[in-house]
């Protein structure tokens, strides 16, 4: 990879904003000359992550337009948010099946322009990859294929082996799992801002 390859694929992984957060990924070493076009792709995306993203979009359309009334629709969106969630539990079980253990590694970061994970087995700048993303607390299951755009020597020291962090950039997303992903990543930022300024206040009350 060239330099200035290397920078036009930074510049998409930084395209939309990305958080730093801890999750588990799924990922398997794909065959380049076998990855085909996008429609072949979306072809393979096994049945319960087609589902997930289904549901998903159709919760968010769904709860948009009755979220802007008032009054006894409040009651509606809570009963609405409630089976909503149950439906989600279902879904989040039946996806854990997916979460293969030889191939489960730490995720880092993640966003609408790609994300980032560590493990101790190897691989190099410009693999391509299958991933499964799951991030449970925003029921987010997301099948995509990704590049190693970055490889970077985490740590020597464990037991297991080395450790490396790579940074991978989507190349076949579909678009309303790249929106979950970035409304999980906003969601997540809020989270961390209000517990922020709550620590904040905590300790001026406790000075």
């Amino acid at each position: 990879m060239t330099g200035s390859d290397l920078t036009d694929k930074l510049a998409q992984f930084n395209e939309f904003f990305s958080i730093d957060d801890d999750f588990t990924v799924n990922v398997t070493l794909l065959d380049p000359q076998h990855i085909g076009s996008y429609q072949t792709f979306v072809d393979c995306i096994p049945a319960p992550f087609k589902m997930a993203s289904e549901i998903a979009t159709i919760d968010q359309s769904a709860l948009k337009p009755i979220q802007a009334l008032s009054g006894i629709a409040g009651q509606l969106v809570d009963y609405l948010n409630f089976q909503a969630q149950k439906i989600d539990l279902m879904m989040s079980y039946i996806v854990q099946q997916e979460n293969q253990k030889e191939n489960r590694h730490q995720g880092k970061s993640f966003g609408g322009g790609g994300f980032s994970f560590e493990s101790n087995t190897e691989f190099s700048v410009g693999d391509m990859l299958e991933a499964k993303i799951f991030i449970p607390a925003d029921n987010c299951a997301i099948f995509c294929y990704g590049e190693v755009i970055t490889v970077n020597h985490a740590d020597s020291s464990l037991p297991e082996g080395d450790l490396f962090t790579y940074q991978v950039i989507y190349h076949y997303i579909q678009d309303e799992d790249r929106d979950l992903l970035v409304r999980a990543s906003l969601h997540k930022q809020s989270k961390q801002l209000k517990k922020l300024a709550e620590e904040r206040r905590q300790h001026k009350t406790n000075d």
